[in-house]
């Protein structure tokens, strides 16, 4: 199902747009769209409750062969985020346009090795909540407790914790680790996902807390876990993701999800779209 948000929502006309130098009206446009859709994806993360003050990022590659992405000004809560006021930096996390906003390369050592690695990962989100902290600590990690775990069967990668991210060397075990997968559980460090676009990342992450969420409430609870068998598990992620055929399907569930989480916004905070 996940596979509908790939499909780049309809283009926004901008109320108001930063100064893009030498952009070509289409690229502009394409641009402006990405930022409100990035923007969306922040306030998002801070309508559920899934930020760190200030910290973590959610980074979205822009088109063209330069290798620039769009992230958070640095210092900024994420209710504080809108389209124009996101910045355009550098593979190395340097900024490429003038900017009020300080950024924080070092935080961008996780999303610049995913990116560089991963064609599909056009937007990499980040967070530290506490229950996907606490999953990250469990040994066997992300246990097929509900069906919202079961979409991530065998399809998360582990990365096992190496200190603080601010090292270069790091990367190459975290490209390794996440592999193919659309998700990484990064061990006594917190959660990240990966999307074809800031929707499919957004949701990704959604239903991946969800997941740790219940699996934590459910081991407290003390008694017993009842797990699916593995081929249950298999099937399941498979009809979550669109990949197994099922009496019914329904392609549009993910799409129509985000078009909700979208008038969402325009109702508690349109102001993202700035």
């Amino acid at each position: 199902m996940t596979d509908a948000l790939t499909t780049p929502a309809p283009a926004l006309a901008p109320t108001s747009t930063p100064s893009f130098a030498d952009a070509s009206a289409d690229a502009l446009a394409e641009e402006w769209r990405l930022r409100r859709e990035l923007a969306a994806v922040y306030r998002l993360v801070a309508h559920f409750r899934m930020t760190d003050l200030i910290f973590t990022h959610i980074s979205l590659r822009l088109p063209g062969p330069e290798h620039h992405f769009l992230i958070n000004p640095y210092g900024l809560l994420f209710e504080e985020i809108t389209a124009s006021n996101l910045v355009k930096i550098d593979l190395d996390g340097n900024p490429v346009e003038p900017t009020p906003h300080p950024v924080n390369p070092a935080g961008f050592v996780i999303h610049s090795a995913i990116h560089a690695a991963r064609a599909d990962a056009h937007c990499v989100l980040h967070t530290h909540t506490k229950a996907g902290c606490a999953v990250a600590a469990q040994r066997e990690g992300l246990l097929p407790v509900n069906q919202m775990s079961m979409e991530f069967h065998d399809r998360v990668g582990y990365h096992d914790y190496e200190g603080v991210a601010l090292n270069l060397d790091e990367q190459r075990r975290l490209v390794a680790d996440i592999g193919g997968h659309p998700a990484l559980i990064l061990r006594n460090h917190g959660l990240l996902t990966v999307g074809e676009t800031a929707a499919q990342a957004f949701l990704r992450m959604y239903y991946l807390e969800k997941a740790c969420e219940i699996q934590v409430t459910a081991q407290a609870g003390g008694a017993p876990l009842v797990l699916p068998s593995p081929e249950v598990c298999a099937y399941t992620a498979q009809q979550l993701t669109g990949e197994a055929t099922s009496d019914f399907e329904d392609h549009d569930a993910y799409g129509l999800a985000w078009s909700a989480l979208l008038r969402l916004l325009d109702r508690t905070c349109p102001d993202y779209k700035d």
